[in-house]
């Protein structure tokens, strides 16, 4: 009886990091949660513009690993030639935050989305951290 109570005990996870990469190259969607924000999104509130570049896309994947390398507690977890998926846990709770970065070569955008895996707001903490990516990534791309 005691082993039956022990699965609802472990907190569970809304999906791996594998089940939310991107597999419509195009999509880069935010869930109805106030968790997210996307340069695909349809609705204000999780609307983002993207970053634009003037390098290579090989220079701009440089760049991009290279600034998120920067951030604490963030890892990358799968890298495609126009493709970037990082993993970025809070402090304190270890709470992970999916990044996707999508570098459109022919356009020289790079889309993103940035979203907490589980939980339903996040205090704007995605926008805050692309936003700071903005400015840490000005004059490198």
């Amino acid at each position: 009886m005691l082993l039956c109570l022990i699965p609802s005990a472990v907190p569970s996870r809304a999906a791996t990091g594998e089940e939310l990469i991107v597999r419509e190259r195009h999509t880069l969607l935010c869930p109805d949660s106030a968790n997210c924000v996307s340069t695909m999104a349809a609705r204000e509130s999780h609307a983002i513009a993207p970053y634009r570049y003037q390098i290579s896309l090989e220079e701009a994947r440089a760049v991009l690993k290279r600034v998120f390398g920067q951030i604490p507690r963030t890892e990358l977890i799968r890298e495609e030639s126009d493709y970037l998926h990082f993993e970025v846990r809070s402090f304190l709770f270890g709470f992970v935050d999916d990044i996707e970065l999508r570098v459109d070569e022919a356009a020289k955008i790079i889309h993103f989305r940035s979203a907490a895996r589980s939980g339903y707001y996040d205090f704007g903490v995605n926008r805050k951290r692309m936003e700071k990516v903005r400015q840490m990534l000005e004059g490198k791309l």
